[in-house]
């Protein structure tokens, strides 16, 4: 197919887009015209190539958008604790603003095909996507549809002009490494999130950090990645850990309900923490506060996170343009009775 270049911020044309798809210039009009009767694969086509020529796709015009329409709010996940709080943060946000909400949540909507019927609904104004499952491509594609929506705690690499909120992972992950670095800590045990997840790699690099700076280089036996962070996958990494023949000083868990998993692993060995081994989590949600003793974790903002991206998306719903759309919240570590001074031995 012949390839067309466009001058980076010109207009793409209409005979352009015909060339590039290999279609007729009146279907091609139609398409970028917001008009109906158009196939929805030829529709697609016509947007993927927009979308390679600099030039995103029109506002659909099946009819006029409600001043109030709509936000989806799409959480394929149990809202307790993380998501619980930023669901929640998000529809009150919404609230305050007069937009009703339409909820998409629970671990049985990671199985439906949401995102390729939201530009056709015209009772949705937008949408907030959080942590969504979905590839980049079928990101890309809503965004060439000009759907407006952002993305909370994206699971992979956004694309670049896709508005995304997330929390400073790196920085919270390096700091609460450098807090138990100055506790004498040098054989860290880290129990990481899903391989699959940008929060993962982004924590990894963090905890990596503070030790390469002190000389201690990664190990990979003191390494443990899980299918989903739950309380009963990070008691079994942490049991794992604590079995090598020389464990580890300390613990770090992937979130806090992970690091509730590893102070059981180290109650069922006999292990005093903070005095035999330090055990430190990541958000900073309510179970943190429960445990005994409390645990060293990373405080997320994710009420703020919420609130962020619903100011984001009403700035798009306005035609306003985003200077920063990638925005990362800052984290606060938060030390409590589970980290203390290194032991050598127990």
């Amino acid at each position: 197919m012949k390839q067309n270049r466009v001058t980076p911020g010109a207009r793409v044309t209409v005979r352009a887009v015909a060339a590039e798809t290999g279609l007729s210039i009146a279907t091609v009009s139609r398409v970028m015209n917001g008009r109906a009767n158009v196939a929805p694969h030829t529709r697609d086509l016509v947007l993927r190539a927009m979308g390679r020529l600099g030039q995103h796709a029109p506002r659909r015009r099946a009819g006029p958008e409600p001043a109030g329409g709509a936000v989806y709010v799409r959480c394929p996940y149990v809202l307790t604790d993380y998501f619980g709080i930023i669901v929640s943060s998000v529809a009150e946000t919404l609230e305050a603003h007069g937009r009703p909400v339409v909820l998409n949540a629970g671990e049985a909507a990671q199985h439906a095909a949401a995102l390729p019927g939201l530009a056709a609904r015209a009772d949705l104004g937008g949408a907030v996507l959080i942590l969504p499952p979905e590839p980049g491509d079928d990101l890309e594609r809503l965004r060439d549809q000009r759907f407006p929506f952002v993305v909370v705690d994206p699971r992979t690499p956004p694309p670049r002009d896709v508005p995304a909120v997330s929390a400073a992972h790196f920085a919270g992950a390096r700091r609460l490494m450098t807090h138990l670095v100055e506790l004498g800590h040098r054989r860290v045990g880290i129990i990481g999130g899903p391989r699959h997840w940008l929060v993962t790699d982004n924590r990894q690099a963090g905890y990596v950090a503070p030790l390469a700076d002190v000389g201690v280089l990664p190990v990979p036996d003191l390494v443990r990645f899980v299918a989903e962070p739950t309380t009963e996958h990070g008691y079994r990494a942490a049991r794992e850990l604590l079995d090598l023949a020389e464990p580890p000083t300390a613990l770090v868990a992937f979130n806090d309900k992970m690091a509730v998993g590893a102070l059981r692993a180290a109650a069922g060995r006999g292990l005093r923490v903070p005095d035999d081994l330090s055990v430190a989590g990541f958000d900073d949600i309510e179970v943190s506060r429960a445990t005994q003793p409390m645990l060293t974790t990373v405080r997320q903002p994710l009420e703020e996170m919420g609130r962020m991206a619903v100011n984001l998306l009403l700035r798009l719903l306005g035609d306003h343009k985003l200077d920063a759309l990638h925005v990362e919240l800052a984290t606060e570590l938060v030390v409590r009775a589970s980290t203390g001074p290194a032991r050598v031995t127990y």
